[in-house]
């Protein structure tokens, strides 16, 4: 039986990077993991939601998109099926589904995003805009109860 181990490739939220798909986006993407630093086609983001902000409509081909909701409250739809989020909830979006995410709350939304492969998503994301986390969203990565001032 042969086996392999993979070196863990550990990353900090300092290290993640972010990024606005297209100007007028109210949702940012920090890459954690894609194709470029797994060597594996998928692409794992936090996707934050500014207040109101929403995702425009979407859909993927071959990829599945999962997304697990880490803070926040908002409504997922895909194929006009709509469903109220919040923290501790989670979606999965089969290939082809028209989805879109909306921030309802009144503070940011945060959601861990995972697809599989990727389908050219990590590149999407880094053809955008580069924009800097800042404390709040660290406060949440990190998961400390206030924000950190970097």
């Amino acid at each position: 039986m042969s086996e392999s181990c993979v070196i863990p490739v550990v990353k900090s939220p300092t290290d993640y990077q972010a990024f606005r798909i297209s100007p007028q986006d109210t949702n940012r993407l920090a890459i954690v993991f894609d194709p470029q630093i797994a060597n594996m086609s998928l692409t794992f983001c936090v996707e934050i939601f500014d207040v109101g902000g929403k995702t425009p409509p979407n859909r993927h081909q071959l990829a599945v998109e999962m997304f697990f909701v880490l803070k926040g409250e908002g409504i997922a739809s895909c194929d006009g099926k709509t469903v109220p989020i919040r923290a501790g909830d989670s979606m999965l979006v089969p290939p082809t589904g028209t989805h879109e995410v909306w921030n309802t709350g009144s503070e940011r939304l945060y959601a861990l995003c995972i697809m599989v492969p990727n389908e050219d998503f990590a590149e999407l994301i880094r053809s955008g805009t580069p924009v800097e986390l800042d404390g709040e969203d660290m406060a949440v990565l990190r998961r400390v109860s206030a924000p950190v001032l970097f």
